[in-house]
């Protein structure tokens, strides 16, 4: 449910902000190291939203996952090219296809660019304010 908060009768207020609280739940992966990630987690938090966060160092995002992001962004958009892991692996001259890059972002979760927020089928790569107010009407 969409609230218009310019529109809305006086004295909903308390009750309109509830029900969007209830509504609206976000997923972030990221790792708690991570000072974006960190960043994505105290903006919800600061404005009440529920959020579920994946933390990558435990547990790898699914490839699902990782293709709704890579089908909106592309693949590219996903690896994060200057990040120590990536360096590490030499991949800076890698050939590899989206499919290819897809498993290995499955295996290797550090060479995401992060965070990922998704928020139902709104989604977000790094640390994107303007979308994530947009989402919460905050």
């Amino acid at each position: 449910m969409l609230v218009n908060w310019a529109t809305r009768p006086q004295g909903t207020d308390l009750l309109a902000r509830q029900l969007v609280e209830k509504v609206l739940e976000v997923q972030v992966f990221g790792i708690r190291k991570s000072a974006d990630t960190r960043k994505a987690l105290r903006f919800f938090s600061e404005r009440g939203i529920k959020t579920h966060f994946v933390d990558l160092a435990e547990r790898s995002a699914s490839r699902g996952e990782l293709t709704r992001f890579a089908q909106k962004f592309g693949v590219g958009a996903l690896l994060d090219g200057s990040g120590p892991r990536f360096r590490d692996l030499g991949l800076a001259h890698a050939r590899l296809n989206d499919d290819q890059w897809l498993a290995r972002l499955v295996d290797e979760p550090f060479l995401l660019r992060m965070p990922l927020v998704r928020c139902g089928n709104r989604l977000t790569i790094g640390v994107d304010e303007d979308a994530w107010r947009d989402w919460t009407g905050r």
